[in-house]
């Protein structure tokens, strides 16, 4: 049963950036960490799965980012609609992003821009659940997924590339919609703790990550949490799977992929010292040791005022972080293995409000792209003159969903029933973005 903390944003409507406060809450059902390794164990047998060892970072800008001051600028547009920012070129022909981000322009021979992305629904839980699972929602007051999370589906049918790590983290802490709906609460994702030199998973009721090195204090503990879960109080043996629990909590995997101390000075000045670069260097930490999908929640993006004020103050940590790890990925050779995806949940109006910010507006929206092996270094599709919608090669949630799970060898026809016995796809339509897959 792991905790994560809550989150340092908020959205405009209300909804919270912050997690569950128990990750998975395994403790609905009784179910335990050791449960829930179990039943990814048997997971692994699903026909929907691969033998892939490819990995995903998403980075998710909460609050939806505007694609008119980032990586679709429109300089001959009206001055109500094009903002303050001009555009830079970036180190491919052609392909022109926002002047403060001039660290990503250097390495936009490794980056694809989606400039055609977008949907329909402008309200914050339903533009988030959408993006994470490529399904519109049924209603309106949303507070948990009606479907699974892209995360969720990877852990269900992927599992961890390393048995002594997750499959699945958020850091620092979930978005609401990345859970995992009717698979169970066993596929949620694991929160983060990621202060300092280390990042480290929580248990409930305050069980710290330094008094695990106790294993009967451990013992203990798991006990305690099993009993205030299950009224029969009864907890198994020491079986293989609790073994694992306790391997993968206190192990040499997850101690390396967690200690930030362990990178070099050279290493954590390329990411920066802003907490998106410490949770990006964390995330790639997390894929090289074995972490399947790793979602970084960046919250603040939720501009209806001052945008450019704030994005003075975003952009240049947010830049160096995103191109630190583009560069270190393909240093390492993982940028073949390991798939990078950087969205919100939808983009900005494309004129300027009163407030010198810009409001909800899904008609057209941003992605950018790493990694995974895809063909980088191009821009796909495009907006009209003033950023308003898609002219060319229009792109949906679950185009770029299927991007991902064809990195992942997922096949997002497979079917899972959902609560009431219905059998559901992974994703009801939509196709990998053949600029990207070829």
């Amino acid at each position: 049963m792991l905790q994560v903390l809550g989150s340092r944003y908020g959205c405009c409507d209300g909804v919270s950036r912050r997690s569950f406060l128990r990750v998975g809450l395994l403790g609905m059902a009784g179910l335990t960490l050791p449960d829930a390794l179990r039943l990814r164990a048997q997971a692994a047998q699903s026909k929907g799965g691969s033998k892939k060892d490819t990995a995903v970072i998403l980075i998710y800008l909460g609050g939806g980012p505007s694609h008119m001051d980032t990586y679709d600028l429109k300089p001959e547009a009206p001055t109500e609609f094009r903002g303050e920012f001009k555009p830079i070129q970036t180190n491919v022909s052609g392909v022109e992003i926002c002047e403060l981000l001039p660290k990503q322009a250097k390495v936009m021979d490794k980056m694809a821009i989606i400039r055609s992305l977008h949907h329909r629904n402008a309200g914050h839980a339903q533009g988030t659940h959408w993006m994470f699972t490529g399904y519109e929602p049924s209603r309106p007051q949303l507070t948990t997924n009606e479907y699974p999370s892209i995360g969720s589906i990877t852990a269900k049918l992927r599992g961890s590339n390393n048995r002594q790590l997750p499959a699945y983290v958020s850091i620092p802490n979930a978005p609401t919609f990345g859970n995992a709906a009717y698979l169970g609460a066993g596929y949620n994702p694991y929160g983060v703790e990621s202060r300092g030199g280390a990042g480290r998973f929580t248990l409930q009721g305050g069980l710290s990550i330094d008094r695990l090195e106790d294993r009967r204090y451990l013992l203990t503990e798991l006990d305690r949490m099993r009993r205030d879960a299950d009224a029969s109080g009864v907890m198994n043996g020491m079986d293989a799977f609790i073994q694992q629990a306790y391997d993968m909590i206190t192990g040499p995997a997850a101690r390396e992929a967690f200690d930030l101390n362990k990178e070099s000075a050279k290493t954590k000045d390329l990411y920066g010292t802003d907490p998106l670069g410490r949770d990006l260097l964390l995330a790639r930490r997390l894929v090289e040791s074995g972490v399947t999908f790793v979602t970084v929640n960046q919250g603040g993006w939720d501009n209806h005022g001052q945008l450019a004020r704030s994005f003075q103050r975003m952009l240049p940590p947010y830049d160096q972080a995103v191109a630190a790890l583009i560069q270190d990925l393909s240093s390492r050779g993982l940028d073949e293995k390991v798939m990078v995806m950087i969205y919100g949940e939808f983009g900005r109006t494309p004129k300027v409000n009163a407030g010198g910010g810009r409001d909800h507006w899904p008609n057209s929206m941003m992605a950018v792209v790493a990694g995974g092996g895809l063909k980088m270094g191009q821009a796909i599709g495009a907006t009209n003159s003033k950023g308003e919608f898609p002219i060319d090669r229009p792109i949906s949630p679950s185009d770029l969903l299927a991007t991902a799970y064809h990195v992942l060898g997922i096949d997002p026809s497979h079917q899972f029933k959902n609560e009431a016995g219905r059998p559901i796809s992974i994703l009801s339509g939509g196709a990998p973005i053949q600029e990207l897959v070829g």
